[in-house]
């Protein structure tokens, strides 16, 4: 959703709203006033949806095309291999991990999304490298266990109470010695007045921790730092410092 993929930036995300200058770096945010309207005039059991996702990409490119700030902070020193981006939206962070040697399956709520992503694929000469699939990470579907050695989202944030089922499936389909990042919006920057989002849909990089209870198998950071960002996205955003909470797991074994 990027965030409702917050659930997408969806980055990805989406099933989320997703993050702005960065943004998405990847895929998703708030978005400008007319896309905050879209959450605002929503019924939320919808926001996570695929036919929102749709409209809102219908409308036009929701994100910068840059990958996430958090993924090139963690990806940039790890050897290229499989990878999974969970939430991808119009593909920002899977083009950048194509470009640098990663074979990347690519997830999506959106087929509209997806479509997007993956003509800025082509165009960027690097499609041969992206398998792109529409999946729900709120259904059943489940990714290969134990099968990627990078496994990323970014601002992907569903309901509290969806959301350790689905970190999860995400952390079973490391493989031994890959990277688990969890990218995900903190309720300081994203909740409360003059947004239509509560606190509870917004866990804190600890929160995320416990509920994923990983064993001592992992290596696992939790921390939830700042960054500049232009908020809301778009020619009439204004640059401030947002909160983000990020998970880093390393799966030793």
């Amino acid at each position: 959703m990027a965030t409702p993929h917050t659930a997408h930036d969806h980055g990805s995300d989406h099933q989320h709203p997703n993050d702005p200058e960065q943004e998405h770096q990847h895929g998703h945010q708030h978005g400008g006033g007319d896309q905050r309207n879209a959450w605002s005039e929503t019924d939320p059991a919808l926001w996570f949806t695929e036919s929102f996702w749709d409209d809102r990409y219908r409308e036009r490119p929701i994100w910068s095309g840059n990958a996430n700030q958090r993924l090139v902070e963690t990806a940039t020193d790890l050897t290229p291999g499989r990878a999974l981006d969970v939430g991808c939206g119009e593909g920002g962070d899977a083009l950048w991990l194509a470009a640098r040697g990663w074979q990347v399956t690519a997830t999506d709520v959106s087929p509209v999304g997806l479509e997007r992503a993956r003509q800025a694929a082509e165009a960027a000469g690097v499609a041969h490298a992206i398998t792109w699939e529409h999946a729900d990470g709120r259904s059943d579907w489940t990714p290969a266990p134990a099968a990627y050695d990078l496994v990323t989202v970014s601002f992907v944030q569903f309901p509290r109470h969806e959301l350790v089922a689905f970190h999860r499936k995400l952390a079973a389909a490391v493989a031994p010695g890959g990277t688990l990042l969890i990218t995900a919006h903190h309720a300081d920057s994203h909740a409360g007045e003059g947004t239509p989002f509560t606190a509870d849909l917004f866990a804190t990089a600890a929160e995320m921790a416990a509920g994923l209870d990983l064993d001592d198998s992992w290596e696992v950071s939790a921390t939830d730092p700042t960054r500049d960002a232009v908020f809301p996205p778009g020619p009439d955003g204004q640059l401030m410092t947002v909160r983000d909470a990020v998970l880093r797991a390393t799966r030793r074994r």
